[in-house]
């Protein structure tokens, strides 16, 4: 009797009832916030509201249910909606409703699809650089881009930095009573923040100054002015074919990149409770199957939030139950309260993002990455400046091949290498790379750093000139390294060519076995010059022995008679002491 019950859990995740009862309870904070939050998030994207609370409710829904994060909340953020808001921005009005749903729909089918191939791991060739420099300029984007808002004024520019200030050079558009009831949301915010009531700060600082505003018989724009809220349940939604383009293809790709390696920081911000590691894959198709349910129901991009998932962690959640029924929530709110939704003063949502776009600004995080160096400065710099003046969609571009160079540059600059010397115990002593070699030199190298492109063309400068060391040989030792590309093979073949040329020769020690099969007598034959390979074994340093054994003795015997003889005619002992060859 208690078997198959138990089978049941397990197949849909079921937690105890106690849990269940927690995580019932837990989903009704984060619910909350996420009114005045999807609202907020339509406002950033330049569409009806009411596409930010049908993200709201679907995304948690069908991202909580698949995630392998178990606490992480798949609903609207900020860096999302301005991605969305930027590929829908030359969109015509009157189609604006149905794009987003064709891109959040492209988005969530991408994100499945990456989530399949077993993507997760090209999340970290995302430099922490580039990241912080696109969100802070995201941030500030946010910020600019509500003043007009926040100040009831119209504001014209092509970007959010030249709309403020377009605005603050005419100060007559500012409307009094508008930029009253934003201040006012701002302070509630701001007093609120720290107190008992910070996880339904927004949603106070949304409804009392509304209320004002209706009390008093204001005039100040509402979420009505932006487009009518429907009432009722939500229901599933097509979008019309007509709206689809192919630049709504590469908004979703700029969506996808954002969403992604914002879901990683979040998985990495809230562990699982259980101690299990979160899957990168299984938490790249949750987020694809939020944003697949969002547009079915007529929603925009969602993603993993770092502010919904903390409001989920400090209500107690236990489970993914909890994301689950903060969608649930969500929904029972729009069923009941949709009707007053349109009546929600606009300056009190400009205020809301203002002060999320301001805490979610890092200075320290800006400061660590200023102190690391100048290709972490030009990556921020770069990406942060093109954020602000450029569409999100190309300043995302822009990120990704920036993080690219500079994992280029980074794999260029840290390769080292280093000539490993035996010292009188026996024991490999590392000792700097000589510039060049000298003439029946036997000098072992080790490479630390990447070997991929970039870094073998930097191991090409830094290996030792055999220009005019006659007979000399070197040992590279490669232990460790698994692959090694086309570039790699280049360079090897040329070095091994230039010492064969003066009656010298390679060694490569500490080959795998794959790369031992790879320098097969065929392809030995095929690079022109003496190349010899020692596989690696058991013992470190083995075959890097052997291939220093065999060095020297080739030394020894191709030793012409004549040579090296001290002036009572003896010659001196082979192989020589520590400072005479490496190991």
């Amino acid at each position: 009797m208690t078997e198959e019950p138990t089978r049941l859990r397990r197949l849909l995740r079921l937690p105890r009832w106690k849990d269940l009862r927690t995580d019932i309870v837990a989903g009704l904070p984060g619910a909350i916030s996420s009114v005045p939050d999807g609202m907020a998030s339509g406002v950033l994207a330049g569409v009806n509201p009411v596409h930010g609370l049908y993200a709201s409710f679907a995304g948690p829904l069908a991202g909580g249910m698949t995630a392998s994060t178990r606490l992480m909340v798949i609903t609207t953020t900020s860096a999302a909606a301005l991605a969305a808001g930027s590929a829908i921005a030359t969109v015509p009005e009157g189609q604006r409703a149905d794009a987003i749903i064709w891109l959040t729909l492209i988005a969530g089918a991408l994100m499945v699809a990456a989530g399949l191939a077993r993507l997760g791991r090209y999340t970290r060739f995302v430099s922490h650089s580039v990241m912080t420099g696109f969100l802070t300029g995201v941030s500030v984007n946010i910020i600019f881009g509500q003043l007009p808002d926040l100040a009831g004024a119209d504001a014209s520019g092509p970007v959010a930095l030249l709309k403020a200030w377009d605005l603050i050079s005419h100060p007559g558009r500012i409307d009094p009573t508008s930029l009253v009831i934003g201040l006012s949301a701002l302070v509630l915010l701001v007093v609120l923040a720290k107190g008992r009531l910070a996880t339904v700060s927004s949603l106070i600082a949304l409804v009392l100054p509304t209320a004002a505003v209706a009390i008093l018989g204001l005039e100040v724009a509402d979420v009505s002015d932006v487009g009518a809220i429907p009432t009722g349940l939500p229901l599933p939604q097509i979008p019309a074919p007509g709206a689809f383009s192919l630049g709504l293809v590469g908004g979703a790709f700029a969506v996808v990149a954002i969403v992604l390696v914002q879901g990683a920081g979040v998985a990495e911000s809230a562990p699982n409770p259980s101690g299990r590691r979160s899957n990168a894959n299984r938490d790249f198709g949750a987020q694809g199957w939020g944003n697949v349910a969002s547009a079915a129901f007529g929603g925009m991009p969602v993603g993993g939030s770092v502010g919904q998932t903390a409001i989920n962690v400090a209500a107690g959640a236990r489970t993914h139950w909890a994301a689950v029924f903060s969608g649930v929530w969500m929904l029972v709110i729009l069923v009941l309260f949709a009707g007053l939704v349109g009546r929600v003063a606009m300056p009190t949502l400009a205020a809301i993002l203002i002060f999320a776009a301001i805490g979610s600004l890092n200075p320290a995080r800006i400061r660590t990455i200023w102190s690391a160096g100048p290709s972490s400065q030009i990556a921020l710099t770069a990406t942060f400046v093109a954020t602000l003046a450029l569409p999100v969609v190309i300043a995302v571009g822009i990120g990704v091949a920036l993080s690219l160079l500079v994992q280029l540059n980074q794999e260029a600059v840290d390769l080292k290498v280093v000539r490993l010397v035996p010292d009188e115990q026996g024991h490999l002593v590392e000792r700097p790379a000589p510039e060049a070699l000298a003439a029946r030199d036997v000098v072992v190298l080790d490479i630390y750093g990447s070997l991929f492109y970039a870094g073998a063309r930097t191991l090409q400068a830094r290996l030792p000139d055999p220009a005019v060391a006659t007979g000399a040989a070197v040992v590279l030792r490669l232990r460790g390294r698994s692959t090694l590309g086309v570039t790699f093979f280049t360079v090897v073949a040329d070095y091994a060519r230039r010492l064969e040329g003066t009656g010298g020769r390679l060694y490569l020690s500490g080959l795998s076995e794959d790369l031992v099969n790879y320098w097969d007598t065929e392809r030995l034959s095929g690079v022109g010059a003496a190349l010899e390979v020692f596989p690696a074994t058991d013992v470190i340093g083995e075959s890097t022995l052997h291939a220093l054994e065999a060095a020297t003795s080739r030394r020894v015997r191709h030793r012409p008679e004549a040579e090296g003889r001290d002036e009572t005619g003896d010659r001196p002992e082979a192989g020589g002491g520590p400072e005479s060859g490496g190991a």
